[in-house]
């Protein structure tokens, strides 16, 4: 697939105005990532998994008042890890950032969580200081990937259960289009299916079967048991941003081709059990026109291919889960 050119970075920072900080703990294995963008013009949201866990999204729907965010919150943690939102809003108010009201700013922080309780410790999971923490260390250059941050717990490729799962993690990337327009993506993978590179058509994580091979999807899929299907607490969370000013409604529809990307790189995607959800967010610094709006979805939705693909190829094995990598050698 003919692709377009990365930012300086191939990361979300590549935006302007766009910050990404992690707090990681390996030793528990889950962590929080926050994309800080105060600056934010407008924002949306598109949920496609069939068992979210979010905060603060409500707020970003078309009929309501504010449509935008201060910052965009993934966590581990399960419901949980929401408690994390809340370090991020005191950081944000005590650096005068949120939504003017008659009394006082207030920080406008949308949130989304992963399961990762399966993985490390069950009783752990990020709070109010982690957040905190994840917004302390936000900056604008590279993004740390792989098992780090909201992706410290992540795994993927797990039809066939927990048993013959492969890491997961946080990726980012971004592309270069015509007229000075950037988009890039953040994802945290954490997939029941299989990663597939769109590029080429690979698997790259797949349940694992023998001696470092993948089992396919239809024989996993042939394979399934109820208890299996009983283990499905899995989410992929993904945010894009642009420098281009869209309006919320232009925005949704650039989450829903965000999903695209998601799906062409995770096989099957936005499952009953999952919590997959999309952000967009403009950071408004650059008029477009209104075709633009497809060249923007377009450019999302590869953004968020490779920031998967990234996600899973970077990460590293944890907790008796190998990364992809570490079990193709063996």
């Amino acid at each position: 697939m003919t692709t377009f050119a990365h930012g300086p970075r191939n990361a979300i920072t590549d935006v302007p105005g766009i910050r990404v900080g992690h707090y990681t703990d390996r030793r528990n294995a889950t962590g929080c990532t926050v994309i800080l963008c105060p600056e934010a013009t407008a924002a949306a949201v598109d949920a496609r998994g069939g068992a979210p866990g979010t905060r603060e999204t409500d707020v970003l729907s078309l009929p309501n008042m504010v449509r935008r965010c201060d910052a965009v919150l993934f966590t581990g943690g399960s419901a949980f890890g929401l408690a994390a939102a809340d370090g991020v809003m005191r950081w944000c108010a005590e650096h005068d950032i949120g939504f003017p009201t008659a009394a006082r700013k207030v920080p406008i922080v949308t949130a989304a969580v992963l399961y990762d309780l399966g993985v490390g410790n069950p009783l752990a999971h990020p709070g109010a200081q982690e957040g905190y923490l994840a917004a302390v260390r936000a900056r604008r250059g590279a993004v740390a990937e792989g098992s780090v941050g909201a992706g410290t717990g992540a795994t993927v490729a797990k039809l066939l259960g927990p048993d013959h799962a492969l890491k997961g993690g946080a990726g980012t990337a971004s592309l270069l289009g015509p007229r000075e327009i950037v988009v890039g993506a953040l994802a945290v993978t954490n997939a029941v299916g299989s990663v597939f590179d769109p590029g080429t058509g690979e698997c790259i994580a797949g349940p694992r079967g023998e001696e470092g091979e993948f089992v396919t999807i239809p024989e996993a899929l042939a394979r399934r048991t109820a208890q299996m299907d009983a283990l499905m607490q899995n989410t992929t969370l993904i945010c894009v941003a642009t420098n281009a000013t869209l309006e919320p409604h232009q925005l949704q529809r650039v989450a829903a081709h965000a999903h695209d990307g998601f799906a062409r790189a995770v096989v099957p995607a936005h499952t009953n059990a999952d919590g997959d959800i999309a952000f967009a967010v403009s950071m408004g610094k650059l008029e477009v026109k209104p075709h633009d709006l497809l060249l923007i979805g377009t450019l999302a939705a590869q953004a968020v291919e490779q920031a998967v693909v990234r996600s899973v190829m970077l990460a590293k094995g944890l907790k008796g889960v190998p990364s992809a990598g570490e079990w193709q050698r063996g």
